[in-house]
């Protein structure tokens, strides 16, 4: 059995461009390598969708485009993404082949190219039989994302910030026991899910770590599923245990910068006892981040804008808030003037501002003061002293003694160079008849034969 698994694919009106770029490609592909069934584990939209959107109208001819070619499951994801009901109108857009939309806990057989569900979360012991006489050609477990809100109101919130993964490690433990019957009567299984599995890594580089994931891959990996296809997690990564493998698609495209991987959907091969799958890689955009430690080098950028050609650009910077204006924006977007995209992400530090240590515990302005001066290296005698004058002293008896300090200073050395050779300013000097000579004070010698800059 092989199957084309989407997942992420995030069709919003900001995200049109890429998400059906990178959808449209990757169902020609699976149509070209004649998957058999197609599976999309969640967040098909980015928000909710007016029905005459043209980001819902593209996804839908997307969906009925595969529909011709193989049936297609479709789960429900992150309310956020997919409010509830969102998904119905899909189930009526099939075209040779139809559409399911898993939007409860359940198990689906595919028999005959039709979509089987179970009445309950799993099939009961009066309905397995007659789905094994049927020879499905593979069996899903379906486990959309959960409403934590209506959990939390009926276990109460503490038990629900670690409680979920226990209930749905519980259901997948009961659902392994179903597929286990299955699976020694010859039918492939595979599950199919929308959440956060403990210890994945995100796109960034983060790795999901804690008590409030709703899977674990032990859970996961005891639901006795050959393959079991997860979506949510916008990077691509994969486990194996036994034969039986549990991966993530990814998302379709690169829809956030620094993203790491490749995007793309996973092309399933699924038997009874085991599973393979390849990562088939999307056109996605290209991104390049730029950062830096201060002020933007202009340079760089430049030699960035030349090489970067059809990419998303983002520049980063980190600098003091008193020079936030030496960043000239207007200059770096217009070096990617002609970059698809451009995102600017100043980070500006504040400046922290802390009061001496000590002074708070004085008690005097005068000995705040000359902590003060202790701490900051200046002479504590002189400004004390200030502060007392003006303290103490009338302010025409501190003008008229800074007034006195100002006459008694010595006299300005004469402006002219050399003495003797003052000019007279009484009225215009009288045109010489002959060269005027200025000579030396006695003593001094020629001045113009000697070394001005020499030591004395």
């Amino acid at each position: 059995m092989k199957i084309a698994h989407f997942s992420d694919l995030h069709y919003s009106p900001d995200r049109l461009d890429e998400a059906d770029r990178c959808f449209g490609f990757a169902v020609d592909d699976a149509i070209a390598r004649a998957a058999h069934v197609a599976v999309v584990s969640g967040d098909s939209t980015d928000h909710r969708l007016d029905a005459h959107s043209p980001a819902l109208g593209a996804l839908a001819r997307q969906i009925h485009r595969l529909s011709a070619a193989m049936p297609v499951v479709m789960l429900q994801g992150t309310f956020s993404h997919e409010p509830p009901g969102t998904l119905d109108i899909f189930a009526l857009m099939g075209s040779q082949h139809s559409v399911f939309v898993a939007s409860r806990i359940q198990q689906v057989a595919f028999v005959g190219g039709t979509f089987v569900p179970s009445a309950g979360a799993v099939f009961s012991e009066e309905e397995l039989p007659g789905i094994i006489a049927m020879r499905p050609e593979v069996v899903f477990t379906c486990v959309p994302t959960i409403n934590k809100g209506q959990f939390a109101a009926s276990v109460g919130a503490l038990a629900a910030a670690t409680g979920l993964g226990d209930v749905l490690g519980t259901y997948l433990a009961a659902a392994g026991q179903v597929n286990a019957k299955l699976r020694d009567a010859g039918v492939p299984t595979a599950g199919i899910s929308h959440g956060t599995v403990n210890g994945c890594e995100t796109e960034h580089g983060v790795t999901m770590a804690g008590f409030d994931h709703e899977f674990s891959l032990s859970a996961l990996f005891d639901a006795q599923c050959s393959a079991f296809m997860l979506g949510h997690i916008h990077k691509s990564q994969s486990w194996e245990r036994g034969g039986h493998r549990v991966g993530y698609a990814g998302s379709i495209g690169r829809f956030h910068y620094g993203e790491e991987g490749d995007k793309g959907y996973l092309l399933w091969e699924v038997d009874t006892y085991t599973a393979a799958m390849q990562l088939v890689p999307t056109p996605s955009r290209r991104t390049v981040c730029v950062d830096f430690d201060g002020v933007p080098d202009m340079e760089r950028l430049a030699r960035v804008a030349g090489e970067c050609g059809d990419t998303f650009v983002r520049v980063r910077w980190q600098i003091d808030e008193e020079h936030r204006q030496s960043v000239d924006r207007a200059a770096i977007k217009a070096l990617f003037a002609n970059a698809p995209g451009l995102k600017l992400e100043p980070r500006i530090l504040p400046v922290v501002r802390s009061r001496a240590q000590g002074i708070s515990l004085e008690t005097s302005v005068d000995a705040k003061l000359a902590r003060w001066c202790e701490l900051a290296g200046v002479d504590a005698a002189t400004v004390v002293e200030r502060l007392q004058m003006l303290d103490t002293g009338e302010a025409e008896a501190i003008a008229d003694a800074i007034f006195n300090r100002l006459d008694s200073a010595p006299a300005l050395p004469s402006l002219s160079l050399i003495d003797g050779c003052a000019p007279d300013i009484q009225g215009p000097p009288p045109m010489p008849s002959s060269p005027v000579r200025c000579e030396a004070s006695p003593g001094t010698g020629d001045w113009l034969d000697g070394d001005l800059f020499a030591a004395a």
